[in-house]
């Protein structure tokens, strides 16, 4: 089995479901208000859990009803809550606005996630022990940089999705392994709006880069290497909160798999495909087996990229303290 370490947010969503986005200054009616769990580092724990890692969350939750609610909902997914502090006031909420086409707007508010600004005496361990390391940017950048590079330093593989979009240190990007942006947020590191240009742009500070694509799917680029785009599964999208981190939680599970690049693409795309179909987060998060079933039914990708290796992911594996090669299973 997989062991995958998230650092990362938990937030409860509050969720309002409207025919049509309002305009600045407009009030419209809605259909539909729900409470979930989300936040983008549980949603990657819970993603991955599902899709058959062992999954550990490293982050914080408010003394709050919120708090006991985000706490119990990551450990009915599996995913282990022992770093998982908690700590006064408020736990994080996001406040989404979901229109009929699918489409969302979100406000986030931190909460208990702001004071998350350094790791906690054992996190460095679970860290050292997972074979990739989860990263989003929900949580005060000193916290992300302390975790990657406390990934850097075991060998472990350090997949960052940099959302929400802001300007990122030299460090941080240094002690990233694989980058996981979409459009917007490529578009927002780089100035350049064509994703292919912002991918070759980015390979500059990082090995890999995936950008994810919505409805066209996703474009993987490596320093070395061709281009890929895999193609997104046709579906009616319900609600697409959580489609990035579905994506990001079950790509990160197929490369600790050794899958080779294309068909963990292939597969993680399947996933993301599955839970834009159901509403909410958390909850539209598909189970593994959904995922294979799914993925069956998907046209095939080539299996290589020029030059890859044919064991298994796109770059070359660094060392390990332990002399595992990252990765690979705990």
């Amino acid at each position: 089995m997989t062991a995958i370490a998230v650092l990362g947010s938990t937030n409860m969503d509050l969720v309002a479901y409207v025919p049509k986005a309002p305009r600045l200054g407009e009030t419209v009616t809605g259909r539909a208000f729900r409470t979930v769990p989300g936040g983008k580092g549980a949603n990657q724990a819970v993603a991955a859990a599902r899709a058959g890692a062992k999954v550990v969350m490293i982050g914080a939750v408010g003394a709050d009803e919120f708090g006991v609610r985000l706490r119990s909902a990551l450990a009915a997914a599996g995913v282990e809550t022992a770093a998982l502090r908690t700590v006064e006031g408020a736990s994080g909420t996001a406040h989404i606005t979901v229109d009929d086409e699918g489409g969302n707007s979100i406000i986030v508010i931190p909460g208990a996630n702001a004071q998350v600004t350094a790791l906690e005496p054992g996190d460095s361990a679970r860290i050292g022990a997972a074979g990739a390391l989860l990263l989003q940017l929900e949580l005060p950048l000193e916290a992300v940089l302390a975790g990657a590079l406390a990934a850097r330093a075991r060998g472990v593989r350090t997949i960052l999705t940099p959302a929400p979009a802001q300007p990122l240190p030299s460090g941080l990007l240094a002690a990233t392994d694989l980058l996981v942006p979409n459009e917007h947020e490529a578009a927002a590191l780089t100035g350049l709006t064509d994703p292919h240009r912002a991918a070759a742009a980015l390979l500059h500070d990082v090995p890999e880069v995936v950008v994810t694509l919505g409805s066209a799917g996703a474009l993987y680029a490596a320093r070395g290497r061709e281009p890929l785009t895999v193609p997104a599964p046709r579906v009616r999208a319900v609600d697409t909160t959580a489609a990035g981190d579905t994506f990001v939680g079950a790509l990160a599970v197929a490369l600790g798999e050794g899958r080779p690049v294309p068909a963990a693409l292939r597969w993680a795309s399947a996933a993301a495909a599955l839970s834009v179909q159901h509403p909410g987060a958390q909850d539209s998060m598909p189970a593994r087996a959904e995922i294979d079933a799914f993925a069956l039914t998907l046209d095939p990708v080539p299996d290589l990229l020029p030059g890859a290796d044919p064991a298994g992911p796109g770059h070359p594996a660094r060392p390990r303290q332990d002399g595992r090669r990252p990765g690979a299973a705990s």
